[in-house]
């Protein structure tokens, strides 16, 4: 099975969780005039008593094609990425519930200026760099309880990502 790779839009990515872009996002200017302030552009979600954290991940570029053996979920939290270096990147999710299965997922290229908040129980695999070293700032749950589960696809299954 191939993934397509499809554009990054706020409506193609809203079963899985927000767009963080300033375009068609709401603005309004603050500290005399001098910033514009680009509003609530996603929901951060701590369930279970947990706490916020923001955090800095290094991503390796790994070799395309790529063969997707793996997703992940947060369960007690969302968790968002947005690209620091100025490079684009690329997304695999597949909708919250149990197990998912190969031809649940989607694959999106995100621009460099696109971020992308997944809520809490979407499934996705880890972030995808492409051709250099990437940082990425994350925000994501912090607290007690396990908040990361994978589910690994059968032996045998071949799920092809290609880059864009």
């Amino acid at each position: 099975m191939e993934l397509k790779l499809k554009e990054l839009t706020k409506e193609a990515f809203a079963p899985y969780g927000d767009v963080i872009s300033k375009a068609e996002s709401d603005h309004f200017m603050i500290n005399e005039g001098s910033t514009r302030r680009f509003h609530d552009l996603a929901s951060v979600q701590t369930l279970e008593g947990g706490h916020t954290l923001i955090n800095i991940f290094e991503a390796q570029p790994l070799d395309y094609p790529l063969n997707i053996k793996l997703v992940e979920r947060h369960p007690k939290g969302s968790q968002a990425f947005m690209p620091l270096s100025g490079r684009p990147y690329l997304v695999v999710v597949a909708p919250a519930g149990e197990n998912p299965t190969p031809d649940q997922l989607e694959a999106f290229v995100a621009r460099a200026d696109q971020g992308v908040n997944y809520h809490a129980g979407t499934w996705h695999h880890p972030v995808l760099a492409l051709e250099e070293v990437s940082d990425f700032l994350v925000v994501d749950r912090g607290g007690e309880g396990d908040n990361c589960d994978e589910v690994f696809f059968e032996d045998g299954t071949e799920i092809i990502l290609n880059k864009p």
